[in-house]
């Protein structure tokens, strides 16, 4: 036991990694197709593009702060995307990247609120919430748009070309999460700023005392979210070839559940990618799975509740246990 509790508070990936092997064992026993490979394909075509937004929160709130505008950023890029697109006569290149220009100025404005005028994240990008879902509403009247005039654009193969091998279908989202995830492990553990992001939620006045720019890593951090779930936005709109502008609406909660129950410290000073990735597919395959096994779908806030819960006693455990060693 002893050894298990050490393991666990040196890597705190390991307990999630443990739930997501009993949940696989349980679901599958009591229904096989739980792992067939159309239910797998079926999974991972939406998973990847929440854990998007999921990767870059983990390196925020290692930071000490939150997003909640992220699921209205998941809604609105794609509709001013697709309005430009549809709208005017400019190609789908440059609508895509005015949007995700329009996601990096408001990370850009999230970031100076909390940090210049020193406003609680949770209040800012609560703010910015309703902005911007406000925003997306009335672009669109309250009406989903649909991105039929996307047919035969590269961009839209680029981002969301699948890959079809025997049986098992996978999007190019998928190959984007990898690639976010490895890149945000690498600076989150291998590099300076890395450094600072953990350095900033542990201890932000220490910090600033050792040359940490701790502001200007934050800035970077919020415009990273913001950018990220814009990206994931306009791909899962590619994909239902349909950009609502109420789509991502409670997203914000359940990718801080992710995080939190990956392992990342809810108030700042330590975070893990891996953690991060694992409680992705927690919370997905919970969804997924408790659905296939015959328990309504609307319990399925009692059983991720329970699971935040759990996880976060088991930290808060490992983290006595340590204090009280040391």
């Amino acid at each position: 036991m002893g050894k298990l509790s050490k393991l666990l508070s040196v890597r705190p990936e390991v307990g999630p990694a443990i739930l997501l092997v009993l949940l696989i064992v349980v679901f599958t026993s009591i229904n096989p197709k739980f792992l067939s490979i159309l239910n797998i394909s079926n999974t991972l075509a939406f998973t990847v593009e929440l854990g998007l937004i999921a990767l870059a929160m983990t390196l925020l709130m290692t930071s000490g702060e939150f997003d909640l505008s992220v699921g209205s950023l998941f809604g609105l890029t794609p509709v001013i995307m697709w309005a430009l697109f549809n709208g005017t006569d400019i190609p789908l290149e440059l609508a895509f990247l005015c949007a995700i220009a329009i996601a990096v100025f408001i990370g850009l404005v999230n970031g100076w609120f909390v940090t210049y005028l020193k406003i609680p994240s949770f209040l800012v990008t609560l703010g910015m919430l309703l902005v911007a879902r406000g925003t997306a509403l009335y672009i669109t009247d309250g009406f989903p748009q649909r991105t039929w005039n996307a047919s035969g654009e590269w961009l839209s193969g680029f981002l969301v070309g699948d890959i079809q091998i025997g049986a098992l279908r996978l999007y190019m989202s998928l190959f984007w999460f990898i690639l976010v995830a490895v890149l945000l492990h690498y600076t989150l553990q291998k590099t300076k700023m890395g450094n600072w992001i953990q350095a900033s939620g542990g201890n932000a006045d220490a910090a600033r005392a050792r040359g940490v720019r701790v502001d200007a890593t934050k800035i970077k951090l919020f415009v990273l979210s913001s950018a990220l779930a814009g990206f994931a936005g306009v791909i899962s709109s590619i994909r239902t070839s349909a950009a609502n502008p109420n789509s991502g609406t409670g997203y914000e909660l359940e990718v801080i559940a992710m995080v939190v129950i990956g392992g990342t410290a809810l108030m700042g000073g330590r975070g893990t990618i891996v953690g991060t990735v694992i409680g992705i597919f927690i919370l997905r395959l919970m969804r997924n799975g408790i659905v296939m096994i015959g328990v309504p779908g609307l319990a399925y806030n009692i059983f991720i509740g329970a699971i935040i819960l759990g996880m976060m006693a088991l930290h808060s455990w490992l983290d006595r246990r340590n204090q009280s060693r040391g």
